[in-house]
């Protein structure tokens, strides 16, 4: 599952403890692409061995996705609107589009973060377009933690019940990425489904 720098990284960083675990969580968290299997799975395999605090690794695992999120955010919110403004007119980005997006997520931020943090190569990224829409920061803190509360949990036990096993491991963490695929596509259908019946009523 890793290569031999990423193993070196993990190792030389989760040697720092539950500090080690706050910055690569933030990292993983922001634009940097970097996997948090490779974080919390052995995270949970020494908590299994009562080297690590189970309650200690979620949070830092929690405050270090929120700090990454934050980061994608604010850059989104103050750099990435004012460029857009600026030169969207030239990637066909106009005002009109960036309105919309703020509507959006004025309408459907919270499930958008929730179920966006859930999702492999959608999580690091949900925070620009909130940061972009200018989402208020009380429900971008509350859904974020929510969505990278709950993958953190399904990875530090993954890493408690099976991270000895390798081969396993994998055939277990494939599987439940699928599982949560099909459940966050099968809860935003019926989420807008919702939305829609309701409109149409009105």
């Amino acid at each position: 599952m890793l290569s031999e720098w990423t193993h070196w990284l993990v190792e030389t960083v989760l040697g720092m403890g539950y500090g080690g675990i706050y910055i690569l969580m933030a990292v993983e968290s922001s634009f940097i692409p970097f996997p948090s299997e490779v974080v919390l799975v052995p995270a949970g395999y020494l908590v299994s061995k009562s080297e690590m605090n189970g309650a200690m690794v979620m949070m830092m695992a929690l405050l270090g996705s929120l700090s990454g999120a934050l980061i994608n955010y604010y850059l989104a919110r103050h750099l990435g609107l004012a460029l857009l403004r600026r030169y969207g007119r030239y990637v066909f980005i106009s005002e009109q589009t960036l309105q919309r997006l703020e509507q959006f997520f004025a309408d459907h931020g919270h499930v958008s973060t929730f179920s966006g943090r859930l999702i492999p190569g959608i999580r690091q990224l949900i925070s620009i377009p909130a940061g972009l829409a200018r989402m208020p920061m009380t429900p971008f803190l509350l859904y974020t933690a929510l969505g990278a509360g709950m993958w953190s949990l399904i990875l530090v036990l993954l890493g408690y019940f099976i991270g000895q096993n390798e081969a396993l491991l994998h055939a277990y963490l494939k599987e439940i990425t699928v599982a949560v695929i099909i459940l966050v596509a099968l809860f935003l259908s019926g989420y807008f489904y919702t939305v829609r019946s309701r409109r149409k009523k009105l």
